[in-house]
């Protein structure tokens, strides 16, 4: 769905380039952490995620270079461990461009708190899908592969099964590493419930409500507003369900980190019928942020 959506530009430059599928911009900062070595070590860290980022081929499918998804990773590194050991955060965010127009969209945002990993000066990152090797190669390809299916969830209805089967499939491998954020028993809102929710049929109208929001919604407000604003009034009512059946789930949480404000944004300028039915749904479904949607009947 993606092309159909940059295709003007085949017939503007003749041709297309094809590369690889993420445009990841990386930071690792360290403030709790002082030395030169670990400086140079994580800078060297930083360079190695963002060609491993950016240089895997992550999916089958060909991309134009505006058509790479655009993402970020934050790694806050807390404390150092051992020679080569760490104690860190990871904050992992995207967005989708809304077709004719110059806004984004953030569909992913989210900070795990249970990172931890090994790094040595000049270490190659290496990744196989099908083993477990290290935390740090593994973490960051499960959430390539959380964007990718975010991303694509967004183009076509239910788009990223197979990306988000990938993140599955290394948490699967990973059961028996040490390193937490992995298994079902160790929290409820961790790697494991992030992809074992995406694929649970319970939790299915989020990922319907992700494709009409962006595609039948979004995607037209340029040209129509006030239908396209209609179409996502529409699409958070798919939420109603899942709310129904599992109240204060982490993956409304998640579908919420990324939406909270925009959906403030967009309807702090609708009818006063709208911004009614808009506030009853999201305080219903989303209620910690309902201070938030409040904001919306007084603007």
């Amino acid at each position: 769905m993606r092309k159909y959506i940059y295709i003007f530009l085949f017939f503007i430059f003749g041709k297309l380039a094809f590369s690889q599928e993420l445009n990841c911009q990386v930071s690792v900062v360290s403030p709790q952490i002082q030395g030169t070595t670990e400086k140079q070590i994580f800078e060297q860290l930083q360079k190695a995620i963002f060609e491993f980022m950016n240089n895997t081929k992550w999916t089958k499918d060909n991309f134009t270079t505006p058509e790479r998804i655009d993402c970020s990773i934050l790694i806050n590194v807390t404390q150092k461990l051992g020679t080569d050991d760490y104690k860190a955060t990871i904050q992992v965010q995207s967005r989708r461009p809304v077709f004719k127009s110059s806004y984004f969209s953030p569909a992913v945002n989210y900070i795990d708190e249970n990172f931890s990993f090994k790094f040595q000066q000049f270490q190659q990152l290496d990744f196989n899908l099908n083993t477990f090797s290290n935390n740090l190669t593994s973490v960051l390809a499960f959430y390539a592969y959380v964007v990718i299916a975010n991303d694509y969830d967004t183009f076509s209805n239910l788009g990223g099964t197979e990306y988000f089967q990938k993140a599955q499939l290394i948490v699967s491998n990973a059961q028996s590493a040490g390193e937490t954020g992995w298994k079902s028993f160790e929290s409820n809102k961790n790697r494991y419930w992030i992809v074992e929710n995406a694929l649970q049929p319970v939790f299915q109208p989020i990922r319907e409500c992700m494709y009409k929001y962006h595609r039948l919604g979004l995607d037209i407000m340029n040209e129509k507003p006030e239908e396209g604003r209609n179409e996502i009034l529409k699409s958070t009512t798919l939420l109603l369900e899942v709310y129904r059946n599992r109240p204060a789930s982490f993956a409304m949480e998640l579908f919420f980190d990324a939406k909270v404000d925009e959906l403030v944004n967009i309807f702090s300028k609708g009818t006063p019928e709208e911004k009614a039915k808009i506030v009853e749904t999201l305080t219903t479904v989303d209620p910690a942020n309902s201070n938030k949607y409040f904001k919306i009947q007084g603007n």
